[in-house]
């Protein structure tokens, strides 16, 4: 396949949802680890008895926690194609953490092929807006831009 047939493929599905994930439940352990692994144990994320004193109520996942389900989520994604050899991450554009994300709520990732741009070397620079959605809630946790370099 040629990088003009990839790139017309995935600029035909420009503007349409590619991701809709099944929920995710969060739990402390899983908050836990990831402030293992990164150093960050601020109390708001993992003093179970300190947070059921503060602002909501129990803990809430770190954002950055959050951002990184993206990966988790792109597993339910349905927009890579035949002849695209391999994605690497190129970075994100707009984030934004819009309401917290307490423990025991489930989570989903709903995204949108928003940017599918053309490069030379048989590359296509592709951005997905994802946004990651509370069960219940009117308000998203995150909306980001992701940005991911196809190799044709």
């Amino acid at each position: 396949m040629t990088v003009i047939d990839a790139a017309e493929k995935l600029e035909a599905i420009k503007g349409k949802e590619v991701i809709c994930s099944d929920w995710l439940k969060i739990d402390q352990k899983r908050i836990d680890q990831f402030a293992d692994c990164t150093g960050d144990h601020q109390w708001i994320h993992v003093d179970e008895t300190r947070a059921a004193e503060g602002p909501f109520g129990r803990t809430i996942v770190h954002g950055f926690l959050l951002l990184s389900f993206i990966n988790f989520f792109r597993d339910n994604g349905t927009f890579v194609h035949e002849g695209i050899r391999m994605s690497v991450n190129y970075g994100l554009n707009r984030v934004r953490f819009l309401n917290p994300v307490p423990v025991g709520s489930r989570i989903r990732d709903r995204a949108v092929l928003t940017g599918v741009e053309r490069k030379p070397d048989n590359r296509v620079l592709v951005t997905v807006t994802h946004t990651i959605e509370i069960e219940g809630e009117r308000r998203p946790a995150c909306v980001a831009d992701v940005l991911s370099l196809f190799h044709i």
